[in-house]
């Protein structure tokens, strides 16, 4: 168990909570128990390693492009690319991510996507 218990760090980015998984099955958690249909989901694309990043949206509203580019900026950080300059990440509604059937912990698939290019950031005060 990590210090607090939950498979997840969080942030804030001008009022959005953004959740940021731990490890594999930290992600599967944070993607599949915690975030709802219509949260923000986003990972590093072209198959890195790294965190499942969820930017809560319980009100459905059209999330903040700066909020999504700083919610990218810390998946691309909490991933295996975060010395590279610029990172591709994959944004996605979370009812878009399915887990295919016997598939190892973290491993999803996603009907729909978007991609945005970021630099990996610090997201900063985040611990740990």
């Amino acid at each position: 168990m990590g210090s607090k218990g939950r498979p997840y760090r969080t942030l804030r980015v001008e009022g959005f909570e953004v959740l940021v998984g731990r490890g594999d099955e930290d992600n599967d958690a944070l993607t599949f128990e915690v975030a709802a249909p219509h949260d923000l989901w986003l990972h590093v694309a072209g198959g890195t390693p790294g965190s499942h990043v969820i930017v809560r949206n319980p009100d459905r509203v059209e999330v903040p492009r700066e909020v999504v580019e700083r919610a990218a900026a810390a998946a691309a950080w909490y991933s295996k690319a975060r010395s590279a300059a610029k990172v591709e990440v994959h944004v996605c509604r979370v009812a878009d991510v399915s887990k295919p059937r016997g598939s190892p912990a973290g491993l999803v698939e996603l009907a729909r996507w978007k991609s945005v290019r970021v630099r990996p950031e610090n997201p900063g005060g985040a611990g740990g």
